[in-house]
């Protein structure tokens, strides 16, 4: 008899003064995972790795024992640059992401970091009417077009870095302007155009989900979304959730994090989330405000301590 896995709770921390340091604050946090960008994200260029950065980097995986070759598990999350719009039809802004994109993978490889988030871009075209968006139509041409030009772009990464262990995860977004994702099967619909689908992977952010229109402000609600995103993506190819909750309402497609429990997304929607079975070692990444409380505590503290709450008694298993 074992005892079922529990979550495991990380945050987006800083890599100000080292790559480093951001794996030594989470272990002076008490985190089970980390998120970080391994680079400026508001810059199109980054200086190479470092020998020196890179064995530091390394060295500090193995002491917490979070190498992928420890067997462990997801422990480590990048997120790509913010400047990166593979989705774009702007000869000279595509080309520029493509090149950012290759530049992200690389660095993860190198620093044996195992999945990648990334936007997946936004299409410029004609954006969706304004109101509540429909999540089950089917994508516009516009739509379709940058669809296929995210899918054409990471075919080409993939033959350009073949081996690679590094997954893309295609991030839902909340709909705003002509971002890409905000639907499932978005994002279901590039992984069938790649050419090597075991490469690329999928991160819920449950802020955006809020804002796009999917409702989980009750159980029922929000196991059904959970059902739905299993029907189009499948939870087997979720590899990462960024537990953030949402300033603004359901459908709003406005996209501002607030601290868990204080947003609109319903702590109904981290109920089904945290007590999913077939979530329990995906890494739960928090990007909610930084600072501290009124009571001098860490917010990473705070909402890590909210989260764990919503914790139902698990039963062992056989």
């Amino acid at each position: 008899m074992t005892v079922a896995a529990m979550p495991r709770y990380g945050s987006h921390l800083s890599i100000a003064g080292g790559l480093v340091n951001a794996l030594t604050e989470a272990e002076s946090l008490g985190l089970d995972c980390v998120q970080v960008f391994t680079k400026n994200q508001r810059q199109w260029k980054a200086p190479a790795l470092t020998e020196q950065e890179q064995h530091a980097w390394l060295a500090e995986l193995a002491s917490m024992r979070w190498r992928p070759s420890d067997g462990d598990g997801d422990r480590v999350v990048s997120h790509n640059s913010y400047l990166i719009n593979l989705a774009s039809a702007d000869p000279e802004i595509r080309r520029k992401s493509i090149a950012l994109e290759r530049i992200e993978m690389e660095r993860c490889e190198a620093l044996e970091i195992p999945l990648l988030v990334t936007h997946p871009g936004a299409h410029l075209g004609t954006p969706p009417p304004r109101g509540p968006l429909d999540l089950e139509a089917d994508p516009s041409p516009d739509e379709a077009a940058g669809i296929q030009r995210i899918a054409d772009a990471l075919n080409m990464l993939h033959g350009e870095l073949p081996g690679y262990r590094t997954i893309t995860c295609l991030e839902t977004t909340a709909g705003t302007g002509t971002n890409l994702g905000y639907a499932f099967h978005h994002l279901a619909r590039i992984r069938g155009l790649v050419r090597e689908p075991d490469r690329v992977a999928f991160c819920l952010d449950t802020c955006h989900v809020t804002a796009a229109g999917y409702d989980m402000t009750t159980d029922d609600r929000a196991a059904a979304v959970l059902a739905r995103f299993d029907d189009v993506c499948g939870l087997d190819a979720l590899r990462a959730v960024h537990v953030n909750d949402s300033v603004f309402g359901v459908g709003s497609r406005k996209d501002r994090h607030e601290h868990i429990g204080d947003g609109a997304c319903g702590r109904s929607c981290f109920r089904a989330i945290l007590n999913h079975p077939a979530l329990a070692l995906v890494p739960l990444i928090l990007e909610t405000p930084k600072g501290e409380d009124e009571s001098g505590r860490s917010w990473d503290h705070v909402n890590v301590g909210r989260l764990k709450r919503m914790i139902r008694p698990r039963q062992p298993s056989r």
